[in-house]
């Protein structure tokens, strides 16, 4: 049975992969995704896989939120109380899980890689929220789909490439290995767009789309299926290039988004690390 009904994939197939759009899917019920095989998968996973915080956050953090004095496992179990969030990053490293992104990703191989050429890097990565927990503002490399399982929760997004709501030089010092989380001014919510989220409802964020997550009220379980491709690479490693530049005090012009190639800045970075000169 197939996840991704034919009017989702149709959806998919039309706004890939710059347009952020929701779809529907029918992953219900689905016995790796309880609380309890959650926690049972958290203390499978490394150290450096496991994130959980407070979840009483504003929209806008400085550096990685403060943790909230639990384990993980009890985060998970009693999340309903805890007042936190949680993601398991990179589930795939679990036989059982990576088998459960391989079967959602290959229903949308065919128009991925029409479009984006070969699908790279497959992950998943599972969000565990309390009832009104916020996932304060910030970008991922990857593109992704994130599916609502159990609760709601309402995504907004902000135009992906546009320095007025991530700046150039925050693109440049992520990809040289700095954080993902954005600096928030309330003047940037006009410029995002809500995605309202019920389970068996999901959304697709493209590369680098600034956005922020906040829980309804009702503890959630989300999943998000990411991947990518040789764009998003090259994008980013332009992005290290106009970063080296920068602090060499160059003024360089921003990579073009989709389906701007940036192959020579790519290529200009890759020679560069192999010379030792990449800088950081």
């Amino acid at each position: 049975m197939t996840v991704f009904g034919q009017e989702s994939r149709d959806q998919f197939a039309r706004s890939y992969p710059e347009v952020p759009h929701k779809l529907s899917h029918s992953l219900a019920d689905e016995p790796r995704l309880t609380l309890d095989a959650l926690a049972g998968l958290a203390s499978q996973l490394p150290a450096e896989s496991v994130e959980y915080n407070r979840g009483d956050l504003p929209i806008g953090v400085d550096g990685k939120p403060a943790p909230n004095g639990l384990t993980i496992e009890d985060t998970i179990r009693r999340i309903a109380e805890s007042d936190s969030w949680a993601v398991l990053k990179n589930i795939e490293q679990v036989p059982a899980y990576r088998d459960l992104l391989v079967d959602l990703l290959e229903e949308l191989r065919p128009v991925i890689e029409s479009r984006t050429g070969p699908m790279l890097t497959p992950q998943g990565y599972v969000f565990i929220s309390s009832p009104n927990a916020v996932t304060p503002y910030h970008f991922d490399p990857e593109h992704n789909i994130l599916l609502q399982l159990t609760g709601t929760k309402v995504m907004t997004q902000f135009p992906a490439g546009d320095p007025a709501f991530a700046p150039d030089t925050v693109h440049e010092s992520y990809h040289l290995g700095g954080p993902r989380e954005l600096s928030w001014d309330d003047t940037l919510a006009k410029g995002g767009t809500p995605f309202e989220l019920d389970p068996q409802e999901a959304v697709y964020v493209p590369v680098m789309a600034p956005h922020f997550v906040r829980n309804g009220p009702a503890s959630s379980i989300s999943l998000s299926i990411t991947w990518r491709s040789e764009w998003s690479y090259a994008e980013a490693a332009a992005r290290c290039f106009n970063g080296s530049l920068r602090q060499r005090g160059f003024a360089p012009k921003a990579p073009g988004r989709w389906p701007h190639a940036n192959r020579a800045k790519s290529l200009a970075w890759r020679v560069m690390r192999r010379l030792g000169a990449g800088g950081a």
